[in-house]
């Protein structure tokens, strides 16, 4: 059965199987999905699951055809949130626990690792985590804003050997199976590029917050943890069926052979930057050596308000992203010492206070 050779998975369930018609949580889809689990955990792989569906789970719960403002989406999310926890709960004989997270959270990396504890515990207790956004109190500035991508930094938070998106079509295909025809399904991704993004189109479920563009964002985050990636039909029980026989049934986009290293990983994917540091055209970034990665003659401008320990955008004056970075110094003093002329104060400054950014705290950044 396990001839992917998996111990850990996390499988990703949206909206629209939790509460197809938006009339409150429905087991007919989840059914197969709980039975795949189920024979998951009796062949000794370990299960995460991420599941949305709490503001769909209690939208019938209030005045139909209200209007639906941000306050009654976080009403419909806190009522929701117990059905859809209820309806997992009857589908399993072993118990499950809720976690719910914000991507400031996940970007904070005290709190972050904190996650990965409390995940770690409850699989050695056979202890089934179920995680979803906390929709009843994030904000625009907090939220990750669709399931697919927190199903990818909980994938690489739980250390997982795969990554399982359902989704309402059988993969990505090279156009829009429902205006299309002659689509073509892609059975692998190799690499996921500008024309693998060009391919995906808008969301295809009325109930659901994200598309098949998150699903892509969602495993470029994963696979380049070294994570395998599926997208799924999950309607279907013929997909849990190959899946369990160690078959893709949908799209697999193949990890990385030299994945990221994990806190390289969470800076350049989780982690929000807080503010830019501007530098020149010419400027290099190297972590091949020991030597200082940024100076201050060597920035043009410091953008937002940071402090220490945020994560900042390093980026050329044309606009090229070099890196993320944790800052050793907040945009403030920051500011005052590449403004100043005398660059031997700069310089003996930074002598004493350490440097900008430590070489053990970057993420270079692949794409311009």
């Amino acid at each position: 059965m396990n001839t992917f050779n998996w111990k850990r998975i996390v499988i990703k369930v949206g909206s629209a199987l939790i509460a197809p018609k938006n009339q409150g949580c429905s087991s007919h889809f989840l059914l197969g999905i709980a039975q795949f689990i189920v024979r998951c955990r009796a062949k000794g792989i370990e299960v995460v699951l991420v599941s949305s569906g709490s503001v769909a789970a209690g939208r019938n719960l209030f005045t139909a055809g209200s209007e639906e403002s941000i306050a009654v989406k976080k009403a419909m999310a806190a009522a929701g949130q117990t059905e859809m926890m209820a309806t997992w709960d009857r589908l399993f004989d072993f118990a499950s626990a809720q976690i719910l997270l914000t991507h400031g959270d996940l970007r904070d990396r005290e709190r972050f690792i904190s996650i990965r504890e409390t995940i770690f515990t409850l699989l050695e207790h056979n202890i089934l985590p179920v995680i979803n956004e906390n929709d009843t109190v994030t904000t625009d500035n907090l939220k990750v804003g669709d399931n697919d991508n927190l199903s990818a930094m909980v994938a690489t938070a739980a250390d997982a050997d795969a990554l399982i998106i359902c989704s309402d079509i059988d993969g990505l295909y090279d156009k829009n199976p429902h205006t299309h025809d002659n689509a073509k399904l892609l059975s692998r991704v190799d690499e996921i590029d500008s024309a693998i993004y060009q391919m995906a189109g808008g969301a295809t479920s009325a109930t659901g917050t994200g598309g098949m563009r998150t699903k892509i964002e969602a495993a470029e985050k994963a696979v380049s943890h070294g994570i395998d990636t599926f997208i799924v039909n999950g309607f279907t029980e013929l997909t849990f069926n190959m899946l369990l026989d160690g078959k893709n049934p949908g799209t697999h986009f193949v990890p990385h052979e030299n994945p990221m290293k994990e806190h390289e990983h969470w800076m350049k994917h989780t982690s929000k930057e807080q503010g830019v540091v501007v530098v020149g055209n010419d400027v290099k970034l190297d972590t091949s050596n020991d030597e200082e990665m940024i100076t201050s003659d060597e920035i043009v401008e410091v953008k937002g308000r940071f402090a220490v320990g945020d994560t900042v955008l390093v980026r050329k004056g044309d606009g090229t992203r070099l890196a993320k970075a944790k800052s050793n110094y907040s945009s403030c003093l920051l500011s005052f010492i590449a403004d100043q002329d005398d660059q031997n104060f700069a310089s003996e400054f930074q002598q004493k206070t350490g440097p900008i950014i430590s070489q053990q705290n970057i993420a270079l950044l692949e794409k311009s």
